[in-house]
C-alpha cells in the first residue's frame, strides 16, 4: 500500500475516472484536477466539470479546477495554426500533453505536495535495469495504446508518472470497472475529435481565428502541368484523394505543396511512398544523444503500424532511412522511434 500522493488529470471520461479509482484503490492520497483550457471545448465544457467533480465525489477524494486558457492558446492553438500556414499537418495532443498535462498540471501537482502526475493515457512506465533508468513503454492495450503521444514529456519526470490503465488490453475492461464502481461515466463515448474543435471541422476553425482564408490556386502534377484549382492549401493534407476535383485517367493524391506559388502537388499513389525523412525537435527518453546507427521502430501516425528504420544524429535532427518505402509521410506529423515496447524518443516530421 502506498500513501504517496497524486495528482491525476481528469476529463470526466470513462478513462480517467477508472484511473483515480484505481489509485485511490491502490492506496494513493489521490487528488483530481481538470484543466481549463479552451471554452466549448469537448474535453473542459461544463459537462466536463460536473462529471469530474461528481465522480472525485462518489470515490471521496478533493477535485479542483485551474485556468490554464492562455496558456493553451499560447503553446496549443498558436502552433496548430502555424502548422497549418506553413502547410504542415499537427498533432495538437502532443503538443497539449507536453506543455499542460506533464508541463502546467505537474507545476500545480508539486505546489499541492504531489509526488506524483497520473493520467488515463494507456502507456506504461518502470524502471528498466538494462538501460539503468526510467522509461516509457507501450501498454498492454494494442492498437489503443497511446505511448506514440508521449513522447514529448521530458524525461526527467517519467519516475513522476503513473499510468493506472498499463496493464489493461481493452476499453471494456475499463467500462466493466466503472459499471461495478458505480461511475455514472461508465458508458460516456470517446471523444474522436481535436478538443478545441468539436465538431472536426478544422478549416472553419482555421478561417474563424487566425488570418488563413481561402486563397485559390493551381493543382499541379508533380512535371508542372496544371489539372485543376484548389480553394487553399490548409484544405489539403498529403495522401488525399477525395475532394480534388479532377478528373484523370488514373487516381490522383495529394503529394505535397508549393507554398511560393500556392500550388497542390498531385501524382499517382506510387509516389507517396518514401523511404527517407529528416526529424526536429527531438526528445530522447532512453539514451542521451544517438552516437552511432541505430536499428528502431518508427511510428510515423498514432493509426499506423511502426516500420524498420535506420536512424542517425545529425546536429539537432535525425535522419530516419526506413527499410521499406513509407506511405504519406506528412511534416508537422510525429516520428516515434521505439526499442521493443520501449520508447527511444521522437520528434517531428521536418522533410520528406
Amino acid at each position: 500500500m502506498s500513501n504517496k500522493r497524486v495528482l491525476i488529470g481528469m476529463s470526466g471520461g470513462v478513462d480517467s475516472s477508472v484511473s483515480a479509482l484505481l489509485l485511490k484503490k491502490h492506496g494513493y492520497d489521490v487528488i483530481g484536477t481538470t484543466l481549463e483550457l479552451f471554452k466549448g471545448s469537448s474535453c473542459c465544457n461544463m459537462d466536463t466539470y460536473i462529471d469530474a467533480k461528481n465522480v472525485c465525489k462518489s470515490i471521496d477524494i478533493p477535485h479542483f479546477t485551474y485556468d490554464f486558457k492562455s496558456e493553451f492558446k499560447k503553446y496549443i492553438i498558436d502552433d496548430f495554426i502555424d502548422c497549418y500556414s506553413n502547410c504542415k499537418t499537427p498533432n495538437p495532443c502532443i503538443e497539449c500533453n507536453q506543455y499542460m498535462k506533464f508541463g502546467f498540471m505537474y507545476e500545480k501537482a508539486k505546489e499541492l505536495g504531489c509526488e506524483y502526475i497520473a493520467t488515463g493515457h494507456y502507456a506504461k512506465t518502470e524502471y528498466s535495469k538494462e538501460y539503468k533508468r526510467w522509461v516509457l513503454k507501450k501498454s498492454n492495450a494494442g492498437s489503443k495504446d497511446q505511448s506514440y503521444v508521449l513522447w514529448s514529456i521530458p524525461k526527467e519526470l517519467i519516475e513522476h508518472v503513473i499510468f493506472p490503465l498499463a496493464d489493461f488490453s481493452s476499453k471494456e475492461e475499463i467500462r466493466n470497472i466503472a459499471k461495478e464502481n458505480n461511475l455514472k461515466v461508465a458508458n460516456k463515448p470517446d471523444s474522436e475529435d481535436i478538443c478545441f474543435v468539436p465538431d472536426g471541422n478544422y478549416k472553419k476553425f482555421l478561417e474563424n481565428n487566425s488570418s488563413i482564408k481561402p486563397k485559390e490556386g493551381n493543382i499541379v502534377n508533380s512535371k508542372g502541368e496544371v489539372l485543376g484549382k484548389h480553394t487553399g492549401l490548409y484544405n489539403y493534407t498529403i495522401g488525399q484523394r477525395k475532394g480534388l476535383g479532377i478528373s484523370y485517367k488514373v487516381p490522383l493524391f495529394v503529394l505535397g505543396f508549393n507554398m511560393e506559388k500556392n500550388e497542390v502537388i498531385v501524382g499517382e499513389e506510387a509516389e507517396l511512398y518514401k523511404d527517407e525523412i529528416l526529424v526536429n525537435d527531438i526528445n530522447l527518453l532512453l539514451v542521451d544523444k544517438i552516437t552511432d546507427k541505430m536499428e528502431v521502430q518508427v511510428k510515423t501516425r498514432y493509426s499506423t503500424k511502426s516500420a524498420k528504420a535506420e536512424i542517425v544524429q545529425e546536429d539537432d535532427m535525425i535522419r530516419v532511412h526506413f527499410l521499406e518505402p513509407q506511405r504519406a509521410l506528412t511534416p508537422g506529423q510525429s516520428a516515434v522511434f521505439y526499442i521493443g515496447d520501449i520508447v527511444l524518443g521522437g520528434g517531428k516530421i521536418e522533410k520528406t
